[in-house]
């Protein structure tokens, strides 16, 4: 139900600026030779109606779900071409109404190398880019998945490729096209049997679903200001409903489509110091929350060597 842990350790992951840019997986742009980025990003997620499979509801044993979290992140370029990251998120969850306790922690490391493997710098549109990238996420905190929706992560080992189509004007005006795919580990439960999708399994471990995402932007990137809107999609590769009445599995298929925007600033005189904010709203989905999700940070870029050639 909770989508946080699939898809903000992954868009979210190691949010970064260039030149009061936002450098994430996703997106089109990359850091310039020897140059470190590193922040905090502090990300607010909450919704009172979900979809339990296609139907939509409430629920008065959960009230309003709230998902907060702490990413702290850094970035290197090891070349103009070549971008490695790291983030490591806190997580806290907590349900207003019912019996259901709170649960914190240490979620997920997540490392990343970007590479841009194809570059025309002059074309009569603009700067046209191909990326890929290749992520890995691991649990880092012994917290259990099968608390859904209270819990923090699903503690699935998993891998993703990503492929980003990147276009930027001299005006500033740029559009971005994303795809990525997912797979997922094994998790083990801290019980011998589990039901699902109709069948009762005697074993601990649960088998997750790969999941696709697809995610297209556009907006104004120079001066100093990144303003844009996005639409971003994700759908699981297999996975059951959430059963009428019951809680949700860690292996549930989740689905959604959700739409949303982002403003960076790099403030004057501050030496590379840039503030962000960025809002998403969930308006489908398959077995997540109709969710409304914030984040703001701060972010800080230093060249580590001033002798590099970009």
């Amino acid at each position: 139900m909770r989508h946080v842990w699939v898809v903000f350790t992954i868009a979210a992951l190691c949010t970064a600026t260039g030149t009061a840019r936002a450098q994430t997986v996703d997106d089109g742009i990359m850091l310039a030779k020897g140059t470190l980025f590193a922040g905090q990003i502090y990300a607010h997620d909450d919704w009172d109606e979900y979809w339990e499979g296609e139907l939509k509801r409430d629920n008065g044993n959960i009230g309003t779900l709230t998902t907060q979290s702490n990413h702290w992140f850094g970035n290197y370029a090891v070349t103009s071409r070549l971008n490695v990251m790291g983030s490591v998120p806190y997580v806290w969850t907590r349900a207003s109404q019912g019996v259901l306790h709170e649960m914190h922690g240490v979620q997920d490391l997540t490392l990343a190398g970007k590479y841009s493997f194809w570059e025309v710098p002059a074309s009569p549109i603009g700067f046209i880019k191909a990326i890929g990238v290749l992520s890995a996420g691991l649990p880092l905190g012994d917290y259990t998945p099968d608390f859904q929706p209270l819990s923090i992560g699903s503690a699935a080992r998993r891998l993703t490729a990503r492929g980003t189509f990147n276009v930027q004007t001299a005006a500033g005006w740029f559009v971005n096209g994303t795809t990525g795919y997912t797979w997922r580990g094994h998790v083990t439960l801290d019980r011998p049997y589990y039901f699902t999708m109709g069948q009762l399994f005697f074993t601990d471990e649960v088998s997750m679903p790969d999941i696709a995402d697809l995610g297209v932007s556009s907006g104004y990137n120079k001066h100093g200001l990144m303003a844009q809107g996005q639409i971003t999609v994700q759908r699981t590769k297999g996975g059951g409903d959430i059963r009428r009445q019951d809680m949700p599995f860690v292996s549930n298929r989740m689905n959604f489509s959700k739409a949303g925007g982002l403003v960076m600033y790099e403030i004057p005189k501050l030496g590379g110091l840039a503030a962000l904010y960025s809002i998403a709203h969930t308006f489908e989905g398959r077995n997540v929350g109709l969710a409304t999700s914030m984040s703001a940070g701060l972010t800080y870029r230093i060249r580590l060597f001033s002798k590099v050639n970009p």
